[in-house]
């Protein structure tokens, strides 16, 4: 039986909207753009949702300019909606109700590297493509890898995984600390850089994957990890997918350094020869990379 789900229409607080917006203008100046064309690439997502863009693009440099935002739109009660590298799959950068967007992409400043310490300070506005190429020389890389050209910030907001995240688990396990500014315009650092600690609520992880709702974060210390010695690949055939995932478990269970593995029925790699002109064997298999001496 199908129970039909009726969606809705989020109402608009068109009188704060419009005492917000000559504010907004006066405070960022060129910075903040009401075009068309700026609005609708604020609010398209990849999903079946149409596009429903903000009434105003604010492109920030500090947390502070963040602060600003969000009082002044807290103040005429205007929706705001946090804005990284715009590939996320889940509509959440979509506007039903407009309001403003805040576009981080002029925040990618790599604040510190402890290479030491494993560790290091970002904005949210770098992706993680980025952050690796400036870390190409220390012999460090981020891993988490979620397939897009996303910004960190985003990825912390989504709490985004990807392929390498059997080894090095998702956003959650490698984010140490963040900041964020809160609804009433707080800012909120929820620790420090030490990787062992008990004190207090785990502020962190609570902000991590709540898409915006709670905070918008500002600033993010993440853990490193040293770039393996070799990385190698594998492509394994199964008889059926029960016996591609026992496989996957005596792996895991063997403690065997793997970083991916992807599973794809029969009918993926079908779908795979078909459009990428391969000849592997139409049967469930296994792609494997490893990460060790």
């Amino acid at each position: 039986m199908t129970i039909p789900i009726a969606i809705e229409p989020v109402s608009r607080n068109d009188a704060g909207i419009a005492a917000a917006l000559p504010l907004l203008a006066r405070r960022f100046g060129e910075r903040f753009a009401q075009s068309e064309a700026v609005r609708q690439q604020h609010g398209h997502t990849l999903t079946w949702l149409t596009n429903q863009p903000p009434d105003g693009v604010v492109f920030v440099e500090s947390t502070e300019e963040v602060v600003d935002i969000v009082r002044i739109c807290g103040e005429h009660r205007v929706p705001i909606i946090p804005f990284g590298a715009g590939s996320s799959l889940e509509g959440h950068l979509n506007a039903p109700g407009g309001g403003i967007s805040i576009d981080f992409t002029h925040m990618k400043r790599v604040i510190a590297v402890h290479g030491e310490d494993l560790d290091c300070v970002i904005e949210p506005g770098i992706t993680h493509y980025e952050l690796n190429e400036y870390l190409r020389d220390t012999g460090l890389f981020f891993p988490i890898d979620p397939g897009a050209e996303a910004s960190l910030g985003g990825m912390a907001a989504t709490r985004a995984s990807g392929t390498n995240a059997v080894r090095y688990g998702t956003m959650r396990d490698n984010v140490i600390n963040l900041t964020a500014v809160m609804p009433d315009g707080s800012v909120v650092k929820t620790g420090n850089r030490a990787k062992k600690s008990s004190a207090g609520y785990d502020l962190a992880r609570l902000l991590i994957g709540s898409e915006g709702t709670l905070g918008v974060i500002t600033e993010l210390t993440l853990k490193l990890h040293g770039i393996p010695e070799a990385i190698s690949g594998g492509v394994c055939p199964f008889p059926t997918v029960e016996d591609a995932c026992n496989a996957v478990i005596m792996t895991i269970q063997s403690g065997i350094p793997v970083a991916r593995i992807e599973l794809l029925d029969a009918l993926q790699v079908k779908a795979c020869n078909a459009y990428s002109k391969l000849d592997l064997e139409e049967v469930p298999t296994l792609f494997v990379e490893f990460h060790g001496s």
